[in-house]
């Protein structure tokens, strides 16, 4: 991943990311920088699923494209980190849950920025789905990433 952008862009769009409401997309991440990350800037690339496979192989020995990655600044300060979001995922599981790509691609936003705050779902006893559920609701979202997984 790059490192914090020059230029305060919060959110970077690849190349083939066009059809994306932009705008929307822009207000929602600086929502989250304020409300959810309390002002700490964070970098969202919004790209390919091409692209998510690479930097999940490079930084996470993991050999598939997945909807989201989270990169960590380990800062206590200042820049947050960075998040990486395939549309490719994001169209998909929107058609399979019923709602817009723009939403999709909000709620991964929301679970990379609360991992970018240290949250992990696999370790916390719950304490990332509860706050990703408090989000979410006041954000009017769909149901969230750790919410379709539980049964």
């Amino acid at each position: 991943m790059p490192t914090e952008p020059e230029d305060n862009e919060l959110l970077l769009f690849a190349r083939g990311t066009a059809s994306l409401h932009r705008r929307p997309l822009r207000a929602f991440a600086e929502k989250l920088q304020q409300e959810v990350a309390e002002g700490r800037p964070f970098a969202c690339l919004l790209t390919r699923d091409a692209q998510l496979e690479r930097l999940n192989r490079e930084f996470l020995h993991q050999d598939y494209a997945t909807d989201v990655l989270s990169f960590p600044s380990g800062g206590r300060t200042g820049f947050l980190g960075e998040i990486a979001i395939s549309i490719d995922r994001a169209q998909e599981q929107s058609e399979e849950q019923g709602h817009a790509i723009d939403d999709e691609i909000k709620i991964l936003m929301l679970h990379g920025v609360l991992h970018l705050l240290g949250m992990d779902h696999e370790t916390d006893r719950g304490r990332m789905a509860r706050s990703e559920n408090r989000w979410r609701k006041q954000f009017e979202l769909p149901a969230g990433l750790i919410e379709r997984t539980r049964p």
